[in-house]
């Protein structure tokens, strides 16, 4: 129960509050090659801290993006990391999910305000007192499945079980609040949105997903695992990076501070240097409309910035997407499945994700010209503090290098 509350909260990984709003025009770009070299460093710093992995994508609207790759020495022998290879982005699914629910609002086959009840009869406690509304912006009160010893030996992977939508939504705790009280993330909204998602449309999720987000918009790396067996895609032979978390013994003692975590409880998968475990085999599949989609730094930006420019939703409909409620643990607020997140350089529009073995954070400026991904192959080797250190001070260079902002001055060194 205490290891599922923290990867209840690493599955959405937050960004800290900062104060300025805003960032230059879009379009105007400080990028240089010593911007990029800088990058490079501070990612190299992040892989050798704990990071083990990262790439990071800097499109700063110019036609020129920054692509940086960096491993630690020792993971070179399982994979050498290219700044296209594919990656499990987690949470972020969440915005495409949200994305497909307004498109059919947009047309009139579901409602902002429809009850749950209206489309999924019986299925939750409170489903007559549900919008539709709410389990998109997490004010739905539902808890969190993740929470629950019942499927926590799947998180970790030490149990091999294949989860339904509504497997996962039985053993979903009620009531963490009343509906519409406040916000409280929990992948069961997504999990709800998705069922609700198939029975308005009559089509699946992936099809869905295809149809209308990743075929239009040329996303040819982008899609919703079924099973963990793609190591490299079939039909463009990119392989897919290896995730990496510490050993049971060295989880425990990272997570001291904060939990009381249960001896040997860890991480199924392969040992590997430095105390660390193999989790590619786990199956992320269970994480559907809420997190289980792979795809690669640059198709998923491409993604966000149709997104924010207004390419996939009508201004009324991002509107309201863009209509937040307060959500100080994310970085600022939490829209209809897109994060505002208040950085020292600006305000940048996104989401996170998280996975075993899978760190993202992926954002855009409020123009959708810029964007810029940082992607992790770990999710709780960052928690330690000297990693998280690091690995916090390339996002905040990589977010300031789009905005086109000078680096921060005070920033902490790990």
């Amino acid at each position: 129960m205490a290891l599922a509350t923290c990867m209840g909260a690493a599955l959405v990984s937050c960004s800290d509050a900062g104060a300025k709003e805003g960032g230059p025009a879009a379009g105007r770009s400080t990028a240089s090659p010593a911007a990029g070299e800088e990058l490079a460093g501070l990612a190299q710093q992040a892989a050798d801290t704990g990071s083990l992995g990262i790439i990071v994508r800097v499109d700063s609207g110019d036609g020129k993006p920054v692509e940086v790759a960096r491993q630690a020495a020792w993971t070179e022998d399982d994979h050498r990391l290219a700044a296209d290879d594919l990656f499990r982005v987690g949470s972020n699914t969440k915005t495409v999910t949200a994305t497909l629910v307004l498109q059919q609002v947009a047309e009139g086959r579901i409602g902002l305000d429809d009850p749950v009840e209206k489309w999924l009869p019986g299925q939750l406690e409170d489903g007559a007192d549900i919008t539709v509304r709410m389990l998109l912006n997490h004010t739905s009160g539902l808890g969190d499945f993740l929470l629950t010893s019942e499927f926590l030996p799947s998180l970790t992977g030490q149990e091999q079980r294949r989860w339904t939508p509504e497997q996962l939504l039985t053993i979903t705790p009620q009531r963490v609040s009343a509906p519409g009280e406040t916000y409280s993330y929990s992948n069961a909204n997504y999990k709800a949105l998705g069922l609700i998602l198939e029975k308005a449309t009559g089509t699946g999720l992936a099809e869905l997903i295809e149809k209308r987000i990743t075929e239009p918009l040329g996303m040819k790396d982008s899609f919703l695992a079924t099973n963990a067996d793609w190591e490299t895609d079939e039909t463009t032979g990119k392989q897919h990076v290896t995730g990496y978390e510490p050993a049971a013994e060295r989880l425990k003692t990272i997570l001291s501070r904060t939990v009381d975590l249960p001896d040997g409880v860890g991480f199924a998968g392969p040992g590997r240097p430095g105390d660390n475990i193999d989790t590619s085999a786990i199956d992320p599949s269970w994480s559907w409309a809420a997190g289980g989609m792979v795809s690669t730094a640059q198709d998923w930006q491409r993604f966000l910035t149709a997104l924010v420019s207004g390419e996939l939703l009508p201004e009324a409909h991002l509107k309201q997407m863009r209509t937040t409620v307060d959500a100080p643990e994310e970085g600022g607020g939490y829209g209809l499945g897109l994060m505002r997140v208040d950085t020292s350089c600006g305000t940048v529009w996104g989401h996170t994700g998280g996975l075993p073995g899978y760190s993202s954070e992926i954002y855009t400026d409020v123009s959708g010209r810029r964007s810029v991904a940082v992607l992790t192959s770990t999710n709780f080797g960052i928690k330690d503090e000297k990693a998280a250190i690091a690995n916090k001070t390339l996002v905040d260079a990589a977010t300031c290098q789009m905005l086109g902002e000078p680096q921060p001055s005070d920033r902490p060194t790990a």
